[in-house]
């Protein structure tokens, strides 16, 4: 399967509603970070955004949350966004309605539990999700997708090409997808540190979404 590091320009238009990327008028990166807080990687990630004072969103599971409560408040604490990933990282073509409005909504209630905080924010796992789970759950969400995907999940992707892709379709307004997980434990340790002291001397920006 061919790993698309960018989402082609007709994607969005088939899936309107849901953002795909902020101002392109803006010199600014989206930074976003699914599936944590994992112990060992997240911290990691934290350290790097913290040396530069770049911010970002992080879409948690909220099995993690509930496995790692402290880590969650770290990230929280340190000023940057929280957002829903689903309890369990369902996905939405593979179970049905109810339990996938389930599963976001026990990941809510974790989030608020630890956090002492609410998130309009929602991201698909896998960017799956069927028109009619988006028509339920967008009148309370931004359903946030992305338009430069790092791949660095992917144990068959070389680093320098995980980094180079990255780097080569992050504009402005882009939104970035990494991952906090086990699985790129060691990529982002080699990915993450060149490719945020790239976007920091390019001048751009680390928003919130």
């Amino acid at each position: 399967m061919v790993l698309l590091h960018h989402v082609p320009f007709i994607v969005p238009m088939l899936y309107p509603g849901m953002l795909w990327n902020k101002d392109r008028g803006e010199k600014s990166i989206y930074l976003t970070f699914d599936d944590g807080p994992v112990l060992g990687v997240t911290e990691f990630v934290l350290e790097e955004l913290g040396k530069r004072g770049q911010k970002a969103t992080f879409f948690m599971v909220g099995d993690n949350v509930k496995k790692n409560p402290s880590l969650a408040k770290e990230v929280f604490k340190a000023g940057h966004q929280i957002g829903n990933h689903t309890f369990h990282h369902l996905n939405g073509f593979r179970c049905s309605v109810s339990d996938y409005l389930e599963s976001i909504s026990a990941c809510d209630t974790i989030l608020k539990e630890t956090l002492g905080a609410e998130s309009n924010l929602f991201r698909p796992p896998y960017g799956r999700i069927t028109k009619k789970q988006q028509k339920i759950l967008q009148d309370r969400y931004q359903i946030v997708m992305w338009d430069v995907l790092s791949g660095d999940y992917d144990p068959g992707q070389p680093v320098q090409k995980c980094l180079d892709k990255t780097i080569k379709y992050s504009r402005n307004g882009s939104i970035v997808l990494f991952h906090d997980q086990e699985k790129t434990a060691q990529t982002i340790r080699e990915v993450l540190p060149p490719y945020l002291d790239h976007i920091q001397a390019q001048g751009f920006q680390t928003g919130l979404l």
